[in-house]
């Protein structure tokens, strides 16, 4: 029998705000995931800017505990999970490729770890956004995984277990989603699993020209803006407005799921779009602007990002946003 009620394990607390955050989303691999282009303490270091600037505690956040083996079932295939064992087989996904030489039991407790408690923060912020009208979690977005196959940095389909967890036990609150997912790369992973379900919308906006030109997951795209290498802020930000319309004039949902990835910012070496810092705080303000004014509820994944200064731009959006007054 599968673990019962993830979502129902967490109780909302008055002080807190719904940002949630774990430290033990950070990898740590003996100096090894300083060969990967991700920063892997960007979550680590988004909390303490924000701590700083809102003047928060560790006591104003949310913490997730680590997804268990049930609980990854209710998305992903055995076959899946058990190929995770092989360290060839992560590091294949994680794009390291001197990883396939570690045993096992250390990638699991160095990598795949701190990924499962991203994956958990996901669900626990879909819940607090239910109940506070948003949530974000600091990690997680892993929207190149799906149901039986990893990619792109991404073990787990937290998109995934997100949007099956609230059907299954937020029935009667949320019957419609919305994935919005504006991170630079097609969020393949959510695409293939929700191929055919009416339930759920996918608006993608993504650049054609880079990984993973997923063609089969494309067909579940309800709304696409493929962008050109280099787009710049006009162009995007024109584009997200009028498909934001457009999505919701076809689609009413109950909740949003919001991949907020940076790797749209000029310079990053694998988005290869060229939006300034302005032009992302204005992008978050949008989404944000449009569905709260709705009374729609918003969770936001932080997904990609692989400049040094997507830490600090993430930061000034979260910012830029209770400034606003969007995150009361």
């Amino acid at each position: 029998m599968r673990a019962k009620g993830l979502l129902k394990e967490y109780e909302v607390v008055g002080r807190k705000l719904p940002i949630v955050f774990s430290r033990n989303y950070a990898v740590r691999f003996g100096g090894l995931e300083r060969l990967h282009p991700f920063d892997a303490a960007k979550g680590k270091h988004i909390h303490k800017l924000l701590c700083a600037q809102l003047q928060l505690d560790d006591g104003s956040f949310y913490e997730p505990t680590e997804l268990t083996k049930d609980q990854l079932r209710r998305i992903h295939t055995r076959e899946y999970l058990k190929s995770l064992r092989w360290s060839m087989n992560v590091a294949c996904i994680a794009e390291v490729p001197l990883m396939a030489f570690v045993p096992n039991r250390y990638i699991q407790r160095s990598y795949l770890r701190p990924m499962r408690f991203q994956a958990a923060g996901s669900i626990l912020a879909g819940k607090l956004a239910l109940d506070y009208g948003w949530a974000i979690n600091l990690g997680g977005g892993f929207h190149h995984c799906c149901s039986y196959r990893g990619g792109g940095f991404c073990p787990y389909a937290d998109i995934s277990l997100l949007i099956v967890r609230l059907f299954e036990q937020e029935p009667f609150r949320v019957r419609r989603i919305m994935i919005v997912d504006l991170d630079a790369h097609q969020g393949n992973g959510h695409e293939r699993d929700f191929n055919n379900v009416a339930a759920v919308y996918i608006f993608d906006m993504y650049n054609a020209f880079v990984y993973p030109r997923d063609h089969v997951a494309k067909e579940s795209i309800r709304c696409a803006v493929e962008l050109r290498n280099y787009t710049e802020d006009g162009f995007y930000l024109r584009q997200l407005k009028r498909c934001l319309m457009q999505s919701l004039a076809e689609f009413r949902p109950d909740m949003v799921v919001y991949n907020a990835g940076t790797d749209v910012l000029e310079g990053d070496p694998l988005g290869n779009l060229a939006i300034s810092a302005e032009g992302v705080i204005e992008r978050d303000r949008l989404v944000f602007s449009t569905f709260r004014a709705l009374g729609i509820p918003v969770v936001m994944l932080l997904s990609g990002g692989y400049l040094k200064a997507s830490a600090g731009v993430i930061t000034d959006s979260i910012v830029n946003l209770r400034l606003q007054g969007l995150l009361n």
